[in-house]
C-alpha cells in the first residue's frame, strides 16, 4: 500500500519508492512491491537502443576481420626471429711491421680505396732497391753474352776462311803427288822430289783438319754463349719477379678500404706490430639486409619478390618496406657446426627454422640508424602463391600419370 507523501513507516519494514520524482515510503511485503519489482525488471528502451547498437557494432567490425583474414591476413607470415646483417669487410696487413700511421677514426664514413693505416715501408723499399739492382745486373750479364755472340761470329767465319785455304792446300798438294808419282815411276823425275811432294800433301791435309777443328770449336762456342744468354735471361726475369712482388709489398704497405661504408671495431694503433692476417678494423658497408629465421610451417608459400613490412624495435612507429631476396638452401641447423644427428634412438621432432634473406627499402636517414645487429619483426605477404598448392598436387598428378 502506498502511504501518503511525507508520511513514514514504521522503522524496519518500510522501504522508499521513488515514482513521478517523488519518494514514497512503501511496505515491502506488500503487493506494491511485487509490482515495484516488475516495473524494474522490464528493460530501459534507450539502454535497449545502446546495446543493439552495438551488438551490430561488434558484428560489423567482427565481418570486416573475418573478410580482412580471408582476403589478406591468412597469408601473412610473420617473425621476430629476424635481425639486420651486412657484409663487414676485415681489414687486416698483407706484410709485417710496424705500424706507421692510423689514417681513420673509429665510425669514420670511408670511401672505398681511401687510405686506412701505413705499416712502416723502409725495409720494403730497400728489398725493392735490392731486386731491382740484381735484374739490371741480370740485363747487362744477356748485353755482354750478346756481344760475345757478335765477336764469336767474326771467329767464325775467319774460321771457315782458314778451313778453305787449308783446304784448297791440301787439294793442290795432293794432285801435285797424284802428277809426280808417274814421272818418277817413268824415271823422269826423281823420288826425292816425290817424297817433299807427299810431305807436303800430308802437312797440308793437316792444316785443313786443324782449320776445320777450330771451325766446329767456334759454332760450338756459340751454343754455349746462348745457353749463358738464357740463363742470364732467366736471372733477369727472376729477378724482375722478385721485384714486382717486392713493389706489391711495398704498396701493401698502404691499406686502403675495399669498400664504402663505416669504419668499426679498429684496435690498430701507432707503433703497434702487426703480422700479416692479423685483424686491425672492420668496414661496414652501407648495403644492408635483414636474415629472419620463419618457421619451416611458415615457408610453403614464401617467394622470391614478395613483399615485406619491417617493424625495427630502434624506431618504433617505423614501418618499413622490403621484399624476400632469396631463401637459403637449408634450415640453419643443417649449416650449424655440429648438425643434427636424427638417427639416434632419443629422436625429438622440433619446429626448424629456414633463413630468409630480405631486402630493405629505406632512405639515408634511416639507413644512417640502421646497424648490423638490430632485432626487427617483418611479415611477408605471400598471397601470390596462394594456388602453389594446388599447382603442386597437379604436377604430381601429372607425374603419376605418365608411364
Amino acid at each position: 500500500m502506498v502511504l501518503p507523501y511525507g508520511a513514514t513507516a514504521r522503522k524496519g519494514r518500510s522501504g522508499s519508492s521513488k515514482r513521478d520524482g517523488k519518494v514514497a515510503d512503501i511496505d515491502p511485503s506488500g503487493d506494491n512491491a511485487i509490482a515495484v519489482e516488475k516495473d524494474s525488471a522490464r528493460p530501459n528502451p534507450k539502454t535497449r537502443r545502446i546495446a543493439m547498437g552495438v551488438g551490430i557494432v561488434a558484428l560489423l567490425i567482427g565481418i570486416a576481420w573475418f573478410a580482412r583474414y580471408q582476403l589478406v591476413g591468412k597469408f601473412i607470415e610473420g617473425t621476430n626471429n629476424a635481425y639486420i646483417q651486412a657484409d663487414a669487410v676485415t681489414v687486416s696487413s698483407k706484410v709485417g711491421g710496424y705500424v706507421e700511421a692510423v689514417l681513420v677514426d673509429d665510425n669514420q664514413p670511408v670511401k672505398a680505396g681511401q687510405p686506412l693505416l701505413r705499416v712502416d715501408p723502409r725495409d720494403y723499399r730497400a728489398q725493392s732497391a735490392q731486386y731491382q739492382a740484381q735484374s739490371a745486373m741480370a740485363d747487362a750479364e744477356v748485353a755482354g753474352i750478346r756481344a760475345q755472340l757478335s765477336e764469336q761470329q767474326a771467329m767464325i767465319a775467319s774460321a771457315r776462311a782458314d778451313l778453305d785455304a787449308a783446304s784448297g792446300d791440301a787439294t793442290f798438294a795432293a794432285a801435285e803427288v797424284a802428277r809426280y808419282e808417274p814421272l818418277v815411276a817413268s824415271g823422269a823425275e826423281s823420288r826425292e822430289k816425290l817424297s817433299m811432294l807427299r810431305n807436303q800433301s800430308r802437312q797440308a791435309s793437316a792444316r785443313a783438319a786443324r782449320a776445320r777443328a777450330m771451325l766446329a770449336s767456334a759454332e760450338r762456342r756459340v751454343d754455349t754463349l746462348e745457353a749463358e744468354a738464357t740463363a742470364g735471361r732467366a736471372r733477369g726475369n727472376a729477378s724482375r719477379a722478385q721485384l714486382a712482388a717486392a713493389d706489391v709489398n711495398l704498396r701493401s704497405t698502404l691499406i686502403r678500404a675495399s669498400v664504402a661504408g663505416r669504419v668499426g671495431n679498429k684496435t690498430v694503433r701507432v707503433g703497434q706490430f702487426v703480422q700479416p692476417g692479423t685483424r686491425l678494423m672492420s668496414v661496414v658497408p652501407d648495403q644492408i639486409y635483414i636474415v629472419a629465421n620463419f618457421k619451416e610451417t611458415q615457408v610453403g608459400l614464401m617467394r622470391v619478390g614478395q613483399p615485406v613490412s619491417i617493424e625495427v624495435d630502434a624506431l618504433p612507429g617505423v614501418e618499413l618496406n622490403g621484399k624476400v631476396d632469396s631463401l637459403a638452401p637449408g634450415t640453419g641447423a643443417q649449416f650449424s657446426l655440429l648438425p643434427p644427428q636424427n638417427a639416434t634412438g632419443n629422436f625429438t621432432k622440433i619446429v626448424q627454422r629456414v633463413p630468409v634473406r630480405i631486402s630493405v627499402n629505406a632512405g639515408p636517414e634511416a639507413r644512417a640508424l640502421l646497424v648490423p645487429g638490430l632485432s626487427v619483426e617483418v611479415k611477408v605477404n605471400t598471397k601470390s602463391a596462394a594456388d602453389s598448392p594446388e599447382r603442386i598436387e597437379r604436377e604430381q598428378e601429372d607425374l603419376q600419370a605418365r608411364p
